[in-house]
């Protein structure tokens, strides 16, 4: 089975420690777990500071499954939940890809740190969760809530750690068997 995984640096596996050059190595990224434990051909389409696009960006068209996890990027610069849900309603419309073949993942809650201050963009992420929910159901598109699966994030109240990244490939195996 061919996977792809379009995301933001959760997706890409972004080391948030200075000194780590970057990355988690691929037995602790979750898209490399996930790969790792199916078996499955899966592309990691992740990108730091990714928002969700306006456009097809024309590469998911061989995808046996395409997982979407996006919009904390669009949050962090200011978007409120409906207007970020919006966005990605539009993105998701715009697919070529049978939706019986999509994936839609909501981005665990950020958590008060480094990049994350005020209450508002706290509760933000929480409500876009919802958004998340009803827009699948409205689409009839698969969808899984990362919120559900304790991942543990950086001091910077955005991005997973090491053992949050495991904790995500958990969740996701679990949902998916």
């Amino acid at each position: 089975m061919k996977v792809i995984c379009f995301g933001d640096s959760n997706t890409f596996g972004y080391n948030p420690c200075p000194w780590s050059g970057g990355r988690y190595d691929a037995d602790s990224r979750w898209v490399d777990i996930l790969a790792a434990k199916t078996g499955w051909t899966v592309s990691n389409m992740g990108c730091n500071g990714r928002k969700i696009p306006n456009k097809e960006p024309g590469v998911f068209e061989d995808a046996d499954m395409l997982i979407i996890m996006l919009g904390t990027n669009d949050l962090l610069q200011g978007q409120s939940a409906n207007q970020a849900a919006e966005k990605l309603k539009r993105f998701l419309c715009a697919l070529s890809l049978e939706r019986s073949r999509i994936l839609l993942i909501a981005p665990p809650p950020l958590s008060l740190g480094d990049w994350v201050q005020n209450r508002q963009l706290l509760d933000n992420s929480y409500a876009f969760s919802k958004c998340c929910r009803t827009l699948a159901g409205q689409m009839h598109i698969r969808f899984f809530d990362a919120g559900k699966w304790n991942i543990p994030l950086a001091r910077d109240g955005v991005h997973f750690t090491q053992q949050g990244h495991k904790a995500f490939a958990a969740g996701l195996l679990e949902e998916l068997t």
